[in-house]
């Protein structure tokens, strides 16, 4: 096959348009023969007056060595690579060898049980939290009747905290082996919607994550592998000569084992305690705080595509933010979920954790995003690898207190913060999404004067980049603390922990993944390296 790639079309463009102008690259005859279809579609909005799409196709077509020798130098025209994946190691179909454990059942993990589950390893999956549906109705609680689950939440259970979320599926990773296509073809198989395969920037929602989850956890098990629910692990069993033999469950269990992930996702803060007590090698790494900012979705979209606002083919536009403060903080947008919503995304009891979250229709009425400052471990939170945790945990608790000390969150108006006072009274023309409420109050009660300082500098330069987003009446709601793990547990080249044998961090929460799809590929490499050291 050969794909042809930076394909330009107007955005109302017919089928039969793309088929002409692949052909006319390709110096095709319209009689001649032709198969074809899309590998990927995004849009150039730069031009709101007329905004294109353009895609790249792979086209069948008789005689390709000659096409491809005729337009040898284009680099729109190359021979379609290879993405289909190939396992590097599988194991006998009588194996009776070790299992391996996976602790977490996010999206890191869940790519790693699925591989070795595929390799034939039948691994154990140890979650903390409950099942994906049982979790759901743990999780509306919070948000409906402040009622709080530790252990079943946005954080913890079945999915990962991926779940709850805008389910975006692209990632800035360098992927030379399209290990990203094998977690799409597999989301696809579970039953997510066949344009993540193609768009530029796929994303799933929250809905199709339940049951996509659930169909890959069936996967898993009919493959060998096996599940067990609210099964936290309180230690690791580490001999003198600093090999993994075990972990220490919180009923009282234990099991043997000498391969375990590490994919327990940002939020498992007990998790890294066991690990730092067992003398497992880790690191403070810089992570950022902020906030939720909130705009009518009607506003995002007009500001990006102008009169072509609302056109079916667009969907809800999305922004992509950054700025360097004078005093030497960045602040950008994070996890930016068009049409959804801010959700209570705490995971321990007494503090205040915001997040965002679409479904796959992205149609609820505000827009929203992570508005977040960078902090770094050497001036803001020295103190070894455990003070980000702590260095969170004290803004989750300010902000708890802000917001009323009943699971609300506090919340200002971006036109208050602007003049450095507190709000009050009616929201205006935003009306914040967070359940189960916002208070109106001073977001200087629960994030540092620095936050402050960077966010109210950096809001006048991104409204003159997205008119209207600095709108006086803008809503912004604390806090965002959880944009990464606070502390990196440091691997070799083998995957491993520098220091502890048989021990594969993995994903986000070990410093190693931003987001579903770099997550689920790091899943996967962990998963390879992990089942090439089981079989040697």
């Amino acid at each position: 096959m050969i794909r042809l790639s930076d394909l330009i079309l107007p955005l109302n463009h017919s089928p039969e348009e793309l088929e002409q102008a692949a052909r006319l690259r390709l110096g095709l005859e319209d009689g001649a023969p032709m198969r074809w279809h899309v590998v990927r579609r995004g849009n150039d909005a730069r031009k709101k007056s007329a905004i294109k799409l353009v895609y790249t196709v792979d086209v069948e077509v008789a005689d390709e060595a000659a096409l491809l020798d005729r337009h040898a130098g284009d680099q729109h025209v190359r021979a379609t690579p290879d993405t289909s994946y190939h396992f590097p190691v599988m194991a006998p179909a009588d194996y009776s060898g070790p299992r391996p454990v996976v602790i977490g059942a996010g999206p890191c993990g869940l790519l790693a049980a699925l591989i070795l589950a595929q390799m034939g390893l039948k691994p154990i999956i140890l979650e903390r939290g409950k099942a994906v549906r049982e979790r759901t109705k743990d999780t509306w609680g919070l948000w409906r009747r402040s009622e709080l689950n530790p252990e079943s939440n946005v954080q913890f259970g079945e999915g990962g905290a991926g779940t709850f979320s805008d389910g975006k599926l692209y990632s800035r990773i360098k992927d030379p082996r399209h290990l990203g296509r094998k977690v799409l073809v597999e989301f696809v198989k579970a039953g997510a919607p066949d344009d993540i395969l193609y768009e530029a920037h796929p994303h799933i929602g929250t809905f199709r994550l339940v049951t996509m989850v659930m169909s890959m956890r069936e996967t898993i098990e009919k493959l060998g592998g096996e599940y067990r629910f609210e099964t936290l692990v309180s230690g690791f069993d580490v001999g003198e000569d600093r090999k993994l033999r075990g972990l220490h469950l919180s009923d009282g269990g234990y099991i043997e084992t000498s391969h375990v992930i590490m994919a327990v996702g940002h939020s498992s803060r007990d998790t890294f305690h066991a690990l730092h007590d067992a003398g497992v090698t880790m690191e403070a790494k810089p992570f950022a705080i902020g906030v939720r900012i909130e705009h009518p979705q009607s506003w995002i979209d007009k500001a990006r595509f102008g009169e072509c606002a609302g056109n079916e083919i667009l969907g809800a536009a999305a922004y992509s933010l950054s700025h360097q403060c004078s005093n030497g903080r960045t602040v950008y947008s994070f996890c930016m979920c068009p049409g959804g919503r801010v959700v209570a995304a705490t995971s321990e009891e007494g503090r205040v954790v915001t997040n965002g979250m679409s479904q796959y229709s992205r149609a609820e009425f505000n827009a929203n995003s992570g508005l977040v400052v960078t902090i770094d471990p050497g001036k803001d939170y020295p103190g070894g690898p455990l003070a980000g945790i702590a260095f969170q945990r004290h803004w989750e608790d300010l902000a708890y207190i802000a917001g009323g000390s009943n699971y609300w969150a506090p919340g200002q108006k971006l036109g208050d913060l602007l003049a450095g006072r507190s709000s009050s009274g009616d929201f205006g023309a935003v009306v914040p999404s967070y359940k189960p409420g916002v208070k109106l109050t001073d977001l200087r009660e629960c994030l540092p004067d620095y936050v402050i300082d960077a966010i109210r500098e950096a809001l006048p330069v991104f409204g003159r980049q997205v008119p209207g987003y600095d709108h006086p009446d803008v809503i912004m709601t604390g806090v965002e603390t959880r944009t990464s793990s606070p502390l990196r547990i440091t691997r070799g080249k083998d995957f491993q922990s520098l220091n502890t044998p048989g021990l594969y961090p993995a994903g986000e929460g070990a410093g190693y993944a931003g987001g579903i799809l770099s997550a689920a590929v790091d899943g996967i490499k962990v998963a390879e390296a992990l089942a090439l050291d089981l079989l040697k």
